[in-house]
């Protein structure tokens, strides 16, 4: 046991230790990357998973929510439990980063970063079976189908908080544009809740030389995307966010022939609960009122996604703590604002306490490009985070 060394000592010992073999990890990343696998899909990577956690010592259940992995290790007669959190899943992309370590999986790449959650997440497993310095019990989630966001939901509603009770959940994902090496965890709502709607304005199609004869569904479509608009900018509180985004319409297929109906798929943003009913309360009777004010009339189909990610303070804190000691307070990105992209994360922390932490990627491309590629150099510094919250959590 290390109790007698400082945290500072501790944290600069985990650091260490965990390079000692981080090109192991490094290799374990670019191995995933180069086989990636869908949601849902995920039986490559789950099974080199379990294999690594068994060999190390944890009791493993796989299996649960379709291909989720989950790793129990237990020290000493602590009564407190920790989960930590990896996604495994890859996007329907067609790489065109042109590394050695590509993917050789036509059609699918790790091109949001999961190869490296899931290899940080490991290399902190490894070292916290081999070294860990904690009286409790830890459970290390490797969750499926994340981008579909599909994944939490499945493994809550197959027992996962029933079967390995948690205190508190945390989870990471890298951020490109935070610099490497910085890491940023927001008191409160940090992504937002996604929505998204189908929506069909139907009219009376015809001749495009005679538009008196019609019911010009093109036309109300274009009044019902300016009027969406509006939702945002007068219904919302200025001081609350929102987003309403048309990304998709589709009408018609000659220059000169007005169609019947023209279809348009929304998605929805939003921070808070009050916000997201509000939107899912206005979309629809702006949509069926814009239409019907052209004689036209709108099917709506509202669905919800996943609502927002919402740390809690608390223990937001106690993740900046761990990184002010293991990297120093510069290594905390103060000014980093709550994002409008979204997490199914969020499943997890409405049914437990916890926090979310993002990682910089630095200067590398987009998430959901396909030039994107997760930076190695996360890798010791995220798994020395993962490592010292353990031991501080549950300690």
């Amino acid at each position: 046991m290390t109790g007698r060394l400082s945290g500072i000592e501790r944290a600069t010992a985990v650091q260490a230790a965990i390079g000692a073999f981080a090109d192991e990890f490094v290799a374990l990343r670019r191995d995933l990357h180069r086989h990636p696998e869908l949601a849902f899909e995920e039986h490559r990577t789950s099974a080199i998973v379990a294999e690594f956690l068994a060999r190390w010592g944890y009791e493993v259940t796989a299996g649960i929510g379709g291909t989720g992995v989950v790793g129990t290790l237990r020290r000493g007669n602590g009564l407190r439990h920790l989960g930590l959190r990896a996604d495994m899943d890859a996007l329907p992309i067609i790489e065109a980063t042109g590394l050695p370590w590509a993917s050789r999986q036509t059609g699918a790449m790790h091109a949001c970063g999961h190869d490296g959650h899931t290899a940080i997440l490991l290399a902190a497993a490894r070292h916290l079976a081999e070294s860990g310095d904690f009286n409790g019990a830890l459970t290390v989630i490797f969750q499926p189908a994340e981008e579909i966001g599909a994944g939490a939901r499945r493994m809550i509603g197959e027992g996962l908080f029933e079967r390995f009770p948690c205190d508190a959940v945390f989870g990471l994902h890298n951020w490109p544009g935070l610099a490497n090496g910085r890491f940023a965890v927001i008191d409160g709502p940090a992504m937002a809740a996604v929505d998204k709607a189908l929506v069909t304005v139907c009219g009376k199609g015809g001749h495009g030389a005679a538009p008196h004869e019609t019911v010009d569904p093109v036309v109300a479509s274009a009044h019902v995307i300016t009027a969406l608009q509006s939702i945002v900018a007068r219904n919302v509180d200025p001081l609350d966010a929102g987003v309403v985004t048309v990304g998709a319409i589709h009408g018609g297929s000659a220059s000169n022939v007005i169609p019947d109906s023209v279809e348009m798929k929304l998605t929805l943003r939003s921070f808070r609960p009050e916000v997201r009913a509000l939107l899912e309360a206005r979309v629809p009777a702006l949509v069926r009122a814009q239409a019907e004010s052209f004689g036209a009339t709108a099917e709506v189909t509202y669905q919800r996604g996943f609502p927002a990610v919402v740390n809690r303070p608390g223990d937001a804190e106690i993740v900046r703590s761990v990184v002010a000691e293991s990297h120093g307070v510069a290594a905390i990105a103060g000014d980093f604002r709550p994002r409008t992209a979204s997490e199914d994360f969020a499943f997890f922390l409405e049914e437990r306490p916890g926090a979310f932490i993002f990682v910089g990627n630095g200067d590398s491309a987009p998430l959901h490009s396909p030039a994107y590629d997760f930076n190695d150099a996360n890798l010791i510094p995220a798994a020395t985070v993962w490592v010292r919250l353990a031991e501080s959590f549950l300690s």
